[in-house]
């Protein structure tokens, strides 16, 4: 079956990489791109999509501000493209919407796809803009505050004969090597049997950002960025050590302005 799908992402580089993979998806057919919520929306007035791949996070108009404009037969079945972090991601869960965790992976984006075409072939659009809609509504209703989440704020490592104690707002970044990673502290490094995605999920997220598959860096500790090629960027820290990362330089930059 055809699936007429409109990509909406204010990251040029983002909306040139769902092209690329959408073109290794048969029946897919991209019938336009939007750079910004407001010529989205007359875009879809004019050629309502099947499939929407939509951004959240957008100046002006975010994702969910023009979907709140669209009423509710032209809502189309919706695939998130969201840096947001893992609690909104547990949202969009429970109500059966899908997303894609910046930066995805080809085969996360073909499983998108996928549960799309399933929708859309035992036409369960219907259902999933209800879902939808029952997001948009929790998303404007008052959420009650959160019991607060403890984060570690001290490290202890083990090295020869003796226990070291390290402060995490000391760490400048952390770099995974399989089921260890390397802890940097000014000119120490010091291993630990652990896996980057268990440390990142014990660090404040407003004060460490994994910026790569092998690499978070303590948002305090970065100087500046400077290009590299393809839209990659890498991290200079405070100290001048570079960190090269993949993900988009506008997220990191959204990061540190709350960190």
């Amino acid at each position: 079956m055809k699936i007429r799908v409109l990509i909406v992402d204010d990251e040029p580089l983002a909306r040139q990489r769902i092209r690329m993979l959408a073109a290794d998806e048969p029946g897919l057919e991209i019938i336009g791109e939007c750079a910004n919520g407001h010529d989205a929306l007359a875009a879809i007035h004019k050629d309502p999509p099947d499939l929407l791949l939509l951004d959240v996070q957008m100046p002006e108009m975010d994702g969910f501000q023009l979907l709140q404009k669209l009423p509710r037969e032209r809502l189309p079945v919706v695939i998130f493209t969201t840096a947001y972090d893992r609690h909104a991601v547990r949202a969009f869960d429970a109500h059966a919407l899908d997303y894609l965790l910046k930066p995805f992976k080809p085969e996360r984006f073909k499983a998108a796809i996928a549960r799309a075409r399933e929708h859309l072939a035992n036409q369960q659009a219907s259902t999933v803009a209800r879902g939808l809609l029952d997001l948009l509504a929790e998303h404007q209703a008052p959420v009650p505050a959160p019991a607060a989440i403890q984060y570690l704020t001290k490290l202890t490592v083990k090295t020869d004969d003796k226990v070291s104690v390290l402060k995490t707002a000391e760490i400048e970044f952390i770099e995974s090597a399989g089921n260890y990673i390397a802890v940097h502290i000014g000119k120490e490094s010091h291993i630990m049997r652990e896996t980057l995605n268990a440390m990142e999920r014990q660090l404040d997220p407003e004060k460490f950002l994994r910026i790569s598959r092998s690499a978070i860096v303590n948002l305090d500790h970065i100087k500046e960025f400077q290009p590299l090629f393809k839209g990659e960027h890498v991290i200079i820290l405070r100290n001048g050590k570079r960190v090269t990362m993949t993900r988009g330089l506008r997220e990191v930059q959204q990061a540190l302005r709350f960190s």
